[in-house]
């Protein structure tokens, strides 16, 4: 840690944090890189080492790893009431965004107008996972054996939907990876150091837990609020290389399995993810509050976000000894890899979704060339489609 002084207060970690929140558009890098100007080179409370053994962390731990990051950053600043207050500081514009996002999609989303937006929307959406994972494969797949790998997620996820499925595909690629990267197990020059934190993790579950106290204050949902924080829960978990990884199971279980929203409300909340400050994976406050008003959007973005912003802080200590173990670093090569192919399945789960009409085949090229070839933020993207969709269709 590189603050000589008395760390910050709660209160301006907070302020910060929700600065940072507000100005993360474009994917988890720009939240981190954001989050490195702000933390680092600005106000210096950690070193760029710092935040880099976060981002190494928070890559092979499940869940969103920007979000994972902030977490670990707050806990490296103060402690577990850190690791709190900037995870809530940080989702709360992109969960209010999608609240009033989402508000205004069920009041006005049956109109024509709304429908053709959405008729550009949406092949867009399907192209910015598309370029995610193919970003991924890039780094990931280095080889025969890698490719393997991200192919036979491509095809599992494709053919067999659920949680079950996202699961034996996990285990099977860390069981692949470690007998076919052991050779690539050699420690490493420097590992991270240990954090050094002022308050224990275990005080963490306790503070992540306490926002689920405010859910009773919605009459009428609590049960229906509990049962999506425990199905956003479970799914947060299995998300090992980001939020576009849970698509395809996400949608099995809130379309196929519980009702909560229709195939093609599904779509249209992950192309409303792409205009808010935040990660896919807050698409599930949209998912919530269909099912379960505000209450429902409250208990479903806990869900999804607390359980893996707790495993990092949990698992921050352990740092050291991850990031110098052979058997470890084998396992999640042939973990990411595979994460890689489930977000390539991911972006054709989206682009079944895309109206059958001449439009989105070439609305879908429009994007992927905008973002693969002239490197055009996504958070341009979709709206330019959007608009192409209602003037021109």
């Amino acid at each position: 840690m590189r603050n000589d002084g008395a760390p910050p207060s709660l209160a301006s970690l907070g302020a910060l944090f929700l600065r940072i929140g507000c100005t993360s558009f474009g994917g988890y890098m720009a939240m981190v890189s954001v989050m490195q100007n702000a933390v680092v080179a600005r106000r210096k409370l950690l070193t760029d080492q710092d935040v880099l053994d976060g981002v190494t962390l928070a890559s092979i731990l499940p869940g969103p790893i920007a979000l994972n990051t902030v977490a670990y950053v707050g806990y490296r600043v103060r402690g577990a009431a850190g690791a709190c207050v900037c995870m809530c500081a940080a989702l709360l514009p992109a969960f209010l965004c999608m609240v009033a996002l989402a508000a205004l999609y069920f009041r006005l989303g049956h109109l024509p107008q709304v429908d053709r937006v959405f008729m550009g929307i949406i092949p867009a959406v399907a192209a910015v996972v598309l370029a995610a994972g193919w970003r991924m494969c890039r780094t990931t797949v280095r080889g025969w054996r890698e490719a393997v790998l991200a192919g036979a997620a491509v095809v599992l996820v494709l053919s067999f939907r659920g949680l079950l499925v996202t699961l034996a595909v996990v285990v099977a690629a860390a069981l692949a990876g470690r007998l076919w990267f052991r050779e690539a197990g050699t420690a490493p020059a420097s590992a991270p150091s240990a954090p050094s934190a002022p308050s224990a993790p275990g005080k963490a579950g306790f503070l992540f837990a306490t926002p689920l106290v405010l859910v009773p204050l919605f009459a009428g949902h609590a049960g229906v609020a509990a049962r999506l924080f425990a199905a956003f829960a479970g799914i947060s978990l299995l998300m090992f290389g980001g939020g576009y990884v849970s698509i395809p199971v996400l949608q099995h279980a809130v379309v196929d399995t519980y009702g909560w929203v229709t195939a093609r409300e599904f779509a249209d909340a992950m192309a409303l993810t792409q205009l808010t400050p935040g990660p896919v994976l807050i698409g599930a406050a949209f998912i919530g509050l269909k099912a379960g008003g505000l209450a429902g959007a409250f208990a479903a973005t806990v869900g999804v976000f607390a359980p893996t912003a707790l495993l990092t802080v949990a698992c921050a200590h352990k740092l050291q000894r991850w990031y110098a173990s052979a058997a470890v670093r084998s396992a999640l090569r042939g973990v990411r890899a595979a994460g890689a192919g489930m977000v390539i399945a991911a972006a054709f789960t989206i682009g079944k979704m895309a109206a059958p009409a001449w439009s989105s085949p070439v609305l879908f090229l429009l994007a992927c060339l905008l973002l693969l070839r002239w490197r055009v933020e996504a958070f341009w993207v979709v709206p330019l489609c959007g608009a192409i969709g209602y003037f021109l269709l």
